[in-house]
């Protein structure tokens, strides 16, 4: 597989401090080298390739602001399913998983995973099919987050609830009608929140699979959320049930 570009400070700094394979960094030649002294000298421990490139170099690289560097990375692995819940399993805080089901829209995947990270999520599952995959879109949308959040990939998201509820889990989906308000969610168990596709919401199979439904109330003339809108409202939910003001997060 390709290498993957990422681009900015913080996700190529990020990149570095978890351990990622970084091919090479491309560093703006006019940048100010004091601005980033930092990810240089990680750079330097890692024995990481640096390369000086004009800012033209970069600006065809991304369309996303590059802030004078970028980086030539190996592509991300997705977690294994069954590792993933052992994980769970030691656990000293109940885990919260998201399950995507056919999102297609790689902006909003990183969004999400931007989210989950700052909210304490434990991983974000997608199906192989009808979805995004870890793209470089993805990764650049995620300004980091991509690499303390794990991604499941599964090729049966209907027989993945199974196995989740089997493991403890109660599976919450995201419904606009016939559905209880998501102030009113109980977040004192272990969760698996289901997000539907933007277009087409939950599919039927996973629909019937999940435990209840909650809604988020909308009282405007638009009656739909983004998707990742809708996923960040309810992450941060169930941070707020869990997590008493004042309190270490």
């Amino acid at each position: 597989m390709e290498d993957i570009i990422i681009v900015g400070r913080h996700a190529v700094k990020e990149a570095i401090v978890t351990g990622h394979t970084i091919n090479k960094i491309l560093i703006q030649d006019s940048i100010k080298k004091g601005q980033i002294n930092d990810i240089l000298k990680k750079a330097k421990n890692e024995n990481i390739i640096v390369q000086n490139v004009p800012k033209s170099k970069l600006d065809n690289l991304s369309d996303a602001p590059h802030q004078g560097i970028a980086a030539y990375i190996a592509p991300y692995d997705y977690a294994d399913f069954d590792e993933f819940i052992e994980t769970q399993k030691n656990k000293d805080k109940l885990s919260t998983v998201l399950i995507l089901d056919g999102l297609e829209d790689p902006h909003n995947l990183g969004s999400i995973l931007r989210t989950a990270d700052a909210s304490g999520v434990d991983g974000v599952i997608i199906p192989k099919r009808r979805s995004v995959a870890l793209t470089q879109t993805v990764v650049k949308a995620s300004t980091g987050a991509i690499e303390h959040v794990p991604v499941v990939r599964v090729t049966n998201l209907a027989q993945t609830i199974d196995t989740l509820k089997d493991h403890g889990y109660w599976v919450a989906g995201t419904e606009a009608d016939n559905a209880t308000d998501y102030r009113e969610l109980d977040a004192g168990m272990p969760l698996a929140i289901v997000i539907g596709s933007e277009g087409q919401g939950m599919s039927r199979l996973v629909k019937d699979k999940c435990d209840f439904h909650i809604k988020i109330p909308m009282i405007g003339h638009v009656n739909s959320l983004n998707a990742s809108v809708a996923a960040s409202l309810m992450m941060y939910e169930v941070y707020r049930k869990r997590n008493e003001i004042g309190a270490d997060s």
